[in-house]
């Protein structure tokens, strides 16, 4: 399929289009009513702007970062095309990591509430493949994915995509990224050629064109600005030298004290020696990139997402996909060669109603970097001297939970009540002194109140879990 013309529409992310309400769109009243009860009244620019071209058949390449509402501008589309008594796999969503991949299919299976028995499934690598088998022969409607695992069940016959009417290309540009180009031609090569492909990006590099090009029938294209909002995200700069650099980010850290950062850096052994900075500095910080396997990858994010670790130090590559709330604070130690990619790093804090900070370091060698950041964001960079920075707290920065790490998961049946009982039950804990509790395949993390984790730690080990005895241990970021 080639795309000879295609339609584009561009909005900045901030506007307002004429129609906003989800009650404007033309899904059905079961589904409407189940945006109400999850609050969803009205949508986000990437869903006004693509959403009614979706729903209307067309092919469709939209541009917005993570976080835009997204998920839903596709999910919508896709399910409101799926026949519900016809068991076979009709639809397809394409992310570049397992934890995008999840994040996806608890997403849909939100939006498909209002509906009887949809199922959705999740096959990604990193996990036994007998599980994901057995649950293929029973059907799937939906199926979210990884490219390389999508492409293990095609070769063995298990995911027959006879009946596909949506492809969705999730984070496109990450999966360019990470090498999956050939993975998604074999992929497109076994969908019905009639089908609707949905395209999702944060930037339109070369290959996004290539793939629109051989995938897509006469897309439209939807394109979101993506400007730091600048009443939310205050944004300042820090000239350094080359050696003062990775100090420099604890001065930042210490002075401004943010519950939670996510900083920048350009290489994967830039990531590894700032950790080992912080750390000797006293900051609790992890590093994620590509080097990492799935569970230590697994590991780090529940860390940082649970508030027990408050620096996460990243590629960008790697925290492509990555949703994650609350964050205080970006830092980019190393300025991007390119201004767009800045945009989306300083993109990721000052989200919903929270106000948020953006730090940059600049050698005199990044100046050139800088100027063209400032072009794209129409102002001039503020630049403060690193003398400002001092330390404003008593100790070094520390997170305000600790994640215990639980031997036993879904294959022992636990659930996140189970362990919240057996905390907040003999054990006399306060259900406020407990966190986010993740249960995986073999393990369960507990996030519990720095204050109390030692004494969290001795209840469990020699208590019950799901009338059963267990064995923790501490994480600490």
């Amino acid at each position: 399929m080639n795309d000879l013309s295609a339609t584009k529409t561009s909005a900045a992310a901030g506007t307002t289009p004429n129609n906003m309400a989800f009650s404007g769109l033309p899904l059905s009243p079961a589904a409407l009513a189940n945006l109400v009860s999850l609050g969803y009244t009205t949508m986000t620019p990437i869903q006004a702007a693509s959403l009614p071209l979706a729903l209307a058949g067309h092919d469709l390449i939209a541009q917005a970062q993570t976080g835009s509402g997204k998920t839903a501008a596709f999910a919508l589309a896709l399910l409101a095309r799926l026949q519900t008594k016809k068991p076979d796999t009709q639809a397809l969503v394409l992310c570049p990591t397992r934890e995008l991949a999840d994040q996806v299919t608890q997403e849909i299976r939100r939006l498909a509430r209002s509906e009887d028995n949809i199922k959705a499934l999740t096959l990604c690598g990193g996990v036994p493949i007998r599980n994901q088998l057995d649950s293929l022969a029973h059907g799937a409607h939906i199926v979210v994915g990884t490219p390389g695992r999508i492409v293990d069940h095609l070769e063995r016959g298990s995911l027959p995509l006879a009946s596909l009417n949506t492809l969705v290309l999730d984070e496109a540009d990450r999966m360019l990224d990470m090498g999956f180009a050939e993975e998604i031609a074999a992929i497109a090569a076994q969908c019905p050629r009639d089908r609707q492909t949905l395209l999702f990006s944060a930037t339109y590099p070369e290959g996004i064109e290539q793939i629109s090009r051989r995938f897509l029938r006469n897309p439209r294209e939807v394109k979101l600005s993506a400007q730091p909002n600048a009443n939310k995200i205050r944004q300042r700069f820090y000239e350094v030298a080359e050696d003062q650099r990775l100090h420099a980010v604890g001065l930042l850290l210490n002075h401004y004290r943010p519950e939670r950062t996510l900083a920048f850096c350009n290489t994967k052994a830039q990531c590894r020696d700032l950790v080992a900075v912080l750390q000797a500095q006293g900051i609790a910080a992890l590093a994620l990139h590509g080097d990492l396997e799935q569970r230590e990858r697994d590991q780090v994010l529940i860390q940082f997402a649970n508030r027990s670790c408050p620096v996460l130090v990243a590629t960008d590559v790697a925290a492509r996909g990555l949703d994650i709330s609350g964050l205080e604070a970006v830092i980019n130690v190393d300025i991007t060669p390119d201004a767009e990619l800045h945009t989306h790093r300083v993109g990721r804090t000052g989200r919903a109603d929270a106000q948020g900070w953006a730090f940059s370091l600049a050698s005199l060698d990044e100046m050139g970097r800088v100027g063209r950041i400032d072009e794209m964001q129409g102002r001039a960079g503020e630049f403060h001297p690193l003398t400002e920075l001092t330390p404003t707290g008593s100790g070094p920065l520390c997170a305000p939970m600790v994640t215990l790490q639980i031997l036993g998961g879904r294959k022992e049946k636990i659930r996140p009540g189970d362990v919240l009982g057996a905390l907040t039950g003999s054990a006399g804990f306060a259900a406020a002194q407990i966190g986010k509790i993740n249960v995986n395949e073999f393990s369960t993390y507990v996030a519990v109140a720095r204050e109390i984790a030692d004494a969290a730690l001795r209840a469990l080990n020699a208590g019950t879990v799901k009338g059963k005895r267990v064995k923790a241990r501490p994480m600490e970021g």
